[in-house]
């Protein structure tokens, strides 16, 4: 094939969504023609994706700048923690990483209304999650592909986050101690330590506190906007049911209409043949009365004068 084998993979994830099994299965069979077969049984596994990690791929393949600066705000929580006491910085950059999150998820919306798709609010929240999960793992070594999901991501463990910005906290090396053994020496070194460890330690509080805070933000986020396309999807369904009253009535009065026209179009037939037996009656009415006079006239002119 002329194409790179991760190119056309990656261009697998760029289909509509109804088109990619019988899709992945041409560019399987395509690739062990070639000589890929690794690749080829690579491509073959791969899962059809939820309508939730399509739509975040499509969001990556179609929208990348926008995509990039969630990664971007994602990866600031990263350098925050080096200056201790800095929560204003982590909170702008959670701020911006929610604006970024509203931005993606209303382009989602879209994207899956072109493609034919509900959006409903479970599918949202689903990406959502997705995203925000996207944007946590993009920091770490062994995260999901971008553009190549197959299933919902969920967000790391705490524990690897609190790793991940324990390794971005500003550490100095211990200052020695005095080979000379002095005591004193001794306790400056260990409170120096103990007051660099109380600073990491509240600076992961504090960026513990904002995320907790930020993640309730987005929970709110995304039962208000649940709420809002609930209420959208009574409201659709109240307006189906309306015309599909309508409709039923439309139906009823054109199976009344055509049963009255075919009525009229019978009776119409009848008084029409009705119409050609009386024409027909009136001229053998008609010969008779001709008939009767002509015997009349004869007799007439037959009688004896006087």
């Amino acid at each position: 094939m002329k194409n790179n084998p991760e190119d056309d993979i990656d261009a697998l994830f760029r289909l509509p969504l109804a088109e990619f099994t019988g899709a992945r299965n041409t560019l399987a069979a395509q690739l062990k023609q070639g000589g890929h077969r690794n690749e080829a049984d690579r491509v073959k596994l791969l899962a059809k994706p939820s309508v939730s990690a399509w739509a975040v791929n499509q969001l990556y393949w179609m929208h990348r700048d926008v995509f990039e600066e969630l990664i971007a705000t994602g990866q600031r929580f990263r350098r925050g923690p080096r200056l201790v006491g800095k929560v204003a910085n982590m909170r702008e950059s959670l701020e911006a990483r929610r604006d970024v999150l509203s931005q993606l998820s209303d382009l989602a919306n879209d994207l899956l209304r072109d493609a034919g798709h509900n959006p409903s609010p479970d599918t949202m929240r689903r990406i959502v999650t997705t995203l925000e999960a996207m944007s946590a793992h993009a920091l770490l070594p062994d995260g999901p592909t971008p553009g190549r999901l197959t299933h919902d991501v969920d967000p790391p463990s705490f524990e690897s986050l609190a790793s991940l910005m324990s390794s971005g906290v500003s550490r100095e090396p211990p200052a020695p101690l005095r080979k000379s053994g002095s005591v004193t020496s001794q306790k400056a070194a260990s409170t120096v330590d103990l007051r660099r460890l109380r600073e990491e330690r509240q600076a992961k509080i504090a960026a513990a506190k904002l995320s907790l805070q930020d993640a309730k933000k987005s929970l709110s986020d995304a039962r208000a906007t649940a709420q809002s396309l609930e209420t959208a999807h009574k409201e659709a369904n109240a307006d189906a049911k309306v015309a599909e009253k309508y409709r039923r009535e439309a139906e009823e009065r054109l199976e009344k209409a055509t049963a009255a026209s075919e009525n009229a179009t019978r009776r119409a037939q009848d008084v029409s043949a009705e119409l050609e037996e009386a024409a027909k009656a009136m001229e053998e009415a008609k010969r008779t009365v001709e008939k009767a006079t002509k015997e009349l006239e004869s007799l007439l002119r037959e009688s004896p004068a006087g």
